[in-house]
């Protein structure tokens, strides 16, 4: 079996969390892609979702899932998304499809948010995976030079413009030992838009699938 079935399995185990009348946060990525396709089995019972992407929103309607305005809520019952890597204490890094600021704000406007990975993305300390800010164009040069200051290496990612009309960098070789303290010192620099980096505010469940099946954390 290979990742994407588990992928896969975390996917459908998320339907468990939904109930009906609910109205569905939507993450990003080939994981929650899989989590669409399911929730279109439930698409009836269901009040709507909002999207965190352009990507995911396509998918949503080609699954006749009504899609619905964030502007309208101030609050949501659950979120559900995947993660680049997360760690044992269920903070993540997020972005690498470019859409960590929409992410961001569903997560932060959630009572409960359930992340599905593949066995994959467990990690004991973040970092392996780029970590990915969305910055403003203008402010590139200064933000590279600040985050080389704490030891990371910043790249910009090419052909890459994200739904808000910024740009991406991946700062590669990061040492997050501190993930808070870190999410807070990058949101800080002047010109980011956000830091993918998901400490403060991570996942309350992540359902993790593997060859035996569907393992279940909890907070």
């Amino acid at each position: 079996m290979n990742l994407n079935e588990y992928k896969k399995k975390a996917a459908w185990a998320a339907l468990n969390y939904i109930h009906p009348g609910t109205v569905i946060g939507i993450g990003t990525g080939s994981t929650v892609f899989y989590f669409i396709e399911a929730l279109s089995t439930i698409k009836n019972i269901i009040s709507g979702a909002v999207s965190s992407s352009n990507a995911s929103t396509v998918l949503l309607i080609k699954n006749g899932i009504k899609v619905l305005n964030l502007k309208k809520f101030d609050q949501l019952e659950v979120y559900v998304d995947s993660a680049d890597e997360i760690n044992n204490n269920m903070q993540m890094i997020k972005g690498g499809g470019a859409a960590l600021t929409k992410e961001k704000i569903i997560a932060a406007m959630s009572k409960k948010f359930i992340c599905i990975i593949d066995k994959s993305k467990k990690v004991e300390f973040l970092g392996s995976f780029p970590l990915p800010i969305e910055i403003i164009p203008i402010a590139f040069s200064y933000i590279s030079k600040e985050i080389i200051k704490i030891g990371g290496t910043p790249k910009l990612r090419k052909n890459v413009v994200t739904d808000n009309g910024n740009i991406i960098i991946d700062i590669y070789n990061l040492n997050i030992k501190n993930p808070i303290s870190m999410e807070k010192k990058i949101n800080s620099l002047p010109g980011v838009v956000t830091v993918g980096l998901f400490a403060e505010r991570g996942a309350d469940i992540v359902l993790v699938g593997d060859k035996k099946g569907v393992k279940i954390l909890k907070k």
